[in-house]
């Protein structure tokens, strides 16, 4: 049995479908699960990873996890208390969706060393691991939905500088690759990236060619976005995003470097995740 942490996210909802269209037998946990859009076959159970022994109903049985690392409660995890608990209910391997931050940005408590933390502890779990270091998700682009059903704008700063964004469904499937690849990929770190450099100015017109009308970007100045994301985002996440968008580094611009290696085909474009969800931008 495998259980997917996460389950009602970008990644976790997309893991769920292709473990179950395998065959395989899941448990579905968040702290929200259910009511979630998920195969009628999984089995749903509430827990919150801040909470580890909330898990433990959940991963008794269990032989493997896909352990989603907080996202913005990522700080508040005890990650040595939960490999105990996995290790208790008998799980034997762990795929952790971690961050690239971690090689890109170490010295960010944003996006290296809250995630270099939960890798350590599922690095010298003892058990069977397997790291995804995905980058920017095709999906942040939610953020602009609202502004694009309204409007039909896209307001963001550095509107030519481009980054490989990787869909979540991508990431998903390399995850169920590697938690059904016993020993395949094991004590392997991943980094996941889109096929192409993509630019906030080509989003924007990705969208719009999705919804057959044009969508108008408007290029923020830094302090602009900043206010704006400060609103929802904490000032060192927002400081580190903005530099991460506005200056990339060497690593943050490779493209596709595992996601490719691993699926066995290229990865999906931009355009292709914008085609797909174009309807919450309609």
């Amino acid at each position: 049995m495998i259980v997917v942490t996460g389950a009602t996210g970008n990644v976790g909802r997309s893991l769920v479908r292709f473990l179950v269209g395998a065959g395989e037998q899941v448990t579905a946990t968040s702290r929200s699960v259910a009511d979630a859009e998920l195969p009628e076959q999984v089995v749903r159970k509430a827990a919150d990873l801040v909470d580890a022994e909330s898990l433990r109903p959940v991963l008794d049985g269990a032989d493997a996890l896909f352990l989603q690392n907080g996202g913005p409660s990522a700080h508040r995890l005890d990650p040595a208390h939960l490999v105990d608990v996995a290790k208790a209910g008998g799980v034997r391997r762990i795929v952790l969706l971690s961050s690239q931050g971690v090689a890109t940005r170490p010295d960010t408590a944003s996006h290296g060393e809250v995630a270099r933390h939960i890798e350590d502890a599922v690095r010298q779990s003892g058990l069977e691991w397997t790291v995804l270091r995905p980058g920017g998700f095709a999906s942040n682009t939610y953020a602009w939905a609202e502004s694009v059903r309204t409007t039909r704008t896209f307001a963001a700063p550095f509107g030519d500088v481009g980054l490989p964004v990787v869909d979540p469904d991508d990431i998903a499937e390399v995850a169920a690759v590697t938690l059904r690849a016993e020993g395949r990929h094991a004590g392997r770190i991943h980094e996941l990236t889109g096929p192409a450099l993509v630019t906030p100015r080509q989003q924007a017109k990705a969208i719009g060619a999705a919804l057959g009308e044009p969508v108008r970007f408007v290029e923020q100045s830094r302090d602009e976005a900043r206010a704006q994301m400060l609103r929802f985002m904490p000032e060192p996440v927002v400081d580190t995003t903005l530099d991460i968008v506005g200056e990339p580094n060497a690593g943050e611009l490779r493209v596709s470097p595992d996601t490719e290696l691993v699926l066995g085909r290229a990865p999906g474009t931009y355009g292709d995740w914008a085609r797909r969800h174009v309807a919450a931008f309609r």
